[in-house]
């Protein structure tokens, strides 16, 4: 509703997007957003609204599943026609276990954790619609903006981040931005060392045009 509350104000002169997860969620066990402690699989980030990722893999299709999480899609839904469904955070990172027992132990780890968190990252996405909210976003965002308003957006995986880029690109191309990053900004290396959530962070900015 960022237009809506942009002709409330008049517009804006500087935007900030930050488009994480806010850690208190993250580090919640009741929310469901990490496989390394138990809970629900809920993974909303407005639990007042849709359904919980535990609903949404008793529906979903293996090819849908397959566009998000191809390696571990049919092990997934297999266990879900069997009957058992994954409705704790546990029970699904015991399937993505259990699907790369095969390799070796030295580089089970390391995967299974790579896995999981690719894993929880996508349902959490898909659960909360995070692409269709960043596009509706991207589009409202010019007309949000005062003339030589500033906009700077954080992104958090390279998803966000192609969407956001792509968007800028061509709002400068069309005359909407009178300047925009060419180049992603990323956080310093002490910076990530006192924060670690940070690394994976990218931001971009733009300027609206007078």
């Amino acid at each position: 509703t960022i237009d809506e509350i942009a002709e409330e104000v008049g517009g804006f002169d500087f935007i900030l997007a930050d488009l994480g997860v806010s850690s208190m969620q993250i580090d919640n066990p009741k929310r469901g957003f990490s496989f390394k402690v138990d809970g629900p699989l809920d993974l909303r980030l407005n639990q007042e609204t849709g359904i919980s990722a535990a609903q949404r893999l008793d529906t979903i299709s293996r090819e849908e599943l397959a566009g998000m999480l191809d390696e571990i899609a049919k092990a997934i839904t297999d266990e879900i026609r069997r009957g058992n469904h994954i409705d704790t955070t546990t029970k699904l990172r015991e399937v993505i276990e259990k699907t790369l027992s095969f390799l070796p132990e030295k580089e089970r780890k390391d995967t299974v954790k790579k896995t999981c968190q690719r894993v929880f990252q996508a349902l959490r996405i898909d659960v909360n619609r995070e692409f269709e909210v960043l596009y509706d976003f991207m589009e409202k965002l010019p007309g949000a903006l005062k003339p030589g308003g500033r906009v700077a957006i954080l992104t958090f995986h390279s998803g966000e981040d192609k969407l956001v880029k792509k968007a800028l690109k061509q709002g400068y191309k069309d005359g909407i931005y009178s300047d925009y990053s060419k180049a992603v900004i990323r956080p310093s290396a002490q910076e990530c060392v006192q924060n670690g959530r940070a690394r994976s962070t990218k931001m971009r900015w733009a300027v609206r045009s007078q």
